[in-house]
């Protein structure tokens, strides 16, 4: 017999026959990792380590002292500091190792603390009763703080499984002093209180959404370091300085921009300087644009009209650089005669992206005109019986 609890932002299966239970909600895909070693024979794969994921995007590694037999999905109760709190394992065996390498956790200097037992029913049971607290504990302590005049913003609320302790996540631009914050919240809400400062970059993350491009955010299905990013990025990339196209959910320069960074960076090593002007017998040239990946640099000779530009290879763009630096004026910006001639198409040559788009292309060819011109045709040519 299965049954679904409603959990942190999905839906948590219960399998009440086996004990077994599995995370299938779109909650438990941030930051999810897939254990391609899971069809491995177990000897292959023992580690007492195992990870842990608990609301949103917040993980731990925990050690099986126990020796329980856990796989991914499990629901298991952990040690915490006061009580305990309750989980997802979400990764297990050999690639836990991997898997703190990657995040900088050090397993031989850090104390990892015990995985009590899997989850009992009461455990769950008391697990969602916290849960159920967390979004009319937020709006209430987003009251309070604005009453105490405090210049931050709760963005999330977290219980521990047992109730005992409640950890705020907040932002603020400033240091905020929130002592008479605390003691109002364990007040308000019987709980031991913990205050976390969060970034917007970390914010966005918990949250989770869909960016741009389709898919899910970048800091909520895998990114869990957070490089900085500047404007100098989209500069290098050719990009335009667009805030409201530049920017993430987060209000911040979207992590994107470092992607292909280096590649871009790569590519542009033999390119001239952009602000310098091409010297020629019949006129001086100025830069307008660059096309990386294709090595070509479009030029005009008035600085500030785009009309008329010639596309010109950045190779032939060093080479008339190298002669004004020598004092001598190219006798013209191509080598060709005209720019047509650089891109111009073998005959032939079809372009199908162009042809996708024509208005007509879903005509259909020949029709009646054409059927009674031919048969006009067939008719002048055939001879007489006379």
């Amino acid at each position: 017999m299965e049954k679904n609890i409603g959990s942190r932002g999905g839906v948590i299966t219960v399998n009440e026959a086996s004990e077994h239970s599995v995370c299938s909600s779109k909650g438990c895909a941030k930051l999810k990792v897939h254990d391609w070693m899971a069809d491995l024979p177990m000897p292959l794969q023992q580690s007492d380590i195992i990870e842990v994921q608990f609301k949103n995007t917040r993980k731990g590694f925990y050690r099986n002292a126990n020796q329980l037999v856990l796989r991914q999905g499990d629901i298991v109760a952990v040690e915490a500091t006061p009580g305990h709190d309750i989980g997802v394992v979400t990764l297990t065996g050999w690639l836990v190792e991997r898997q703190m390498k990657r995040v900088g956790v050090d397993p031989k200097t850090t104390e990892f603390k015990k995985v009590y037992r899997k989850a009992k029913q009461a455990d769950i049971e008391k697990w969602i009763e916290a849960i159920a607290l967390e979004n009319s504990t937020m709006i209430r302590a987003r009251k309070i703080a604005e009453e105490q005049k405090l210049n931050m913003k709760i963005g999330d609320v977290e219980y521990q499984g047992d109730k005992t302790k409640a950890i705020f996540y907040y932002i603020a631009d400033e240091r905020v002093d929130f002592r008479e914050l605390i003691k109002i919240l364990a007040e308000e809400f019987r709980v031991k209180i913990e205050m976390r400062q969060i970034g917007a970059r970390q914010e966005a993350g918990r949250i989770g959404g869909i960016g741009p491009c389709g898919r899910e955010l970048c800091c909520s299905s895998w990114i869990s370091h957070f490089a900085s990013v500047s404007t100098n990025s989209a500069k290098v990339q050719e990009l335009s300085l667009n805030p409201q196209k530049l920017a993430g959910q987060c209000g911040k320069l979207k992590c994107c921009l470092n992607y292909e960074l280096d590649s871009y960076m790569d590519a542009r090593k033999d390119f001239p300087d952009t602000s310098i002007a091409l010297e020629t017998a019949d006129a001086t040239y100025y830069h307008f644009k660059t096309d990386i990946f294709r090595r070509s640099m479009w030029y005009g000779s008035e600085p500030s009209s785009s009309v008329n530009l010639i596309e010109v290879s950045v190779d032939r763009v060093n080479e008339i650089i190298a002669l004004n630096r020598k004092g001598i004026k190219a006798d013209k910006l191509l080598e060709n005669t005209t720019s047509d001639q650089n891109n111009s198409r073998p005959n032939g040559f079809t372009d199908g992206l162009l042809d996708e788009g024509s208005l007509t292309r879903f005509d259909k060819k020949g029709g009646k005109t054409a059927k009674r011109k031919k048969s006009r045709n067939r008719n002048r040519t055939r001879p007489s019986n006379e």
